[in-house]
């Protein structure tokens, strides 16, 4: 067993994890019902705002979701978010403190690599699902598939840059499990409060590997 194990199968329950940006915490629980019925059910909440650790807290109410903390930069930020309720973390790195701190917190992570050395010292580390990024800037698609064929026993989830113009490109990948995309929740349908066009955006985007 892997010590990726619990997070490719999060990974694996649809093929684009929301990164959601979430100012006020009073959108987090119908965001995320909308996110849930529309067939995305990982839900990655970036620690950039004031009201994420409300918006975890709110989210991890909703049946059916799996709502995780990404951005996790420090120690601090992995206790924060697991003690909020968060199942797993994202890292856009991966330092050896913030890989203890979720070994210790017993938070399933998937960190952030975007070469071949750091995937290598990720997988040495016992780590084989890992966030490609930033992806489009660190060469897209063909970059991550470049990758993947010395190392296939690593898989993906890319983020950053990730669109429903270039997702197939990923997803058709034979070393990536899901992509992580923010324009399933876009700020304008957010702030209206437009939880049926986000179920919509969500439910498109479920079917991308069909």
């Amino acid at each position: 067993m892997t010590k990726s194990q619990r997070t490719r199968e999060i990974c694996a329950l649809a093929p684009i994890v929301p990164v959601l940006m979430i100012d006020d915490a009073a959108h987090a629980r119908p965001l995320a019902e909308a996110l849930v019925a529309g067939g995305l059910p990982a839900l990655e909440v970036t620690l950039r705002t004031s009201a994420a650790l409300d918006a975890i807290r709110a989210m991890a109410e909703v049946p059916g979701g799996v709502v995780g903390a990404g951005t996790l930069v420090t120690p601090e930020d992995v206790r924060a978010a697991k003690e909020a309720g968060a199942q797993f973390g994202v890292s856009p790195g991966a330092t050896d403190a913030l890989i203890a701190a979720c070994e210790a917190e017993g938070l399933p992570l998937l960190p952030g690599a975007a070469t071949a050395t750091e995937a290598m010292e990720l997988l040495g580390k016992g780590y084989d699902m890992l966030k490609f990024f930033p992806a489009e800037a660190s060469g897209g698609a063909p970059a991550l598939k470049a990758i993947g064929a010395p190392l296939p026993q690593i898989s993906f989830c890319p983020t950053g840059g990730v669109s429903p113009s270039n997702a197939r490109d990923y997803l058709t990948l034979s070393n990536v499990v899901c992509a992580g995309g923010s324009w399933v929740a876009p700020k304008d349908l957010v702030k209206a409060g437009d939880w049926a066009g986000i179920e919509t955006l969500a439910s498109e985007a479920s079917k991308l590997m069909d």
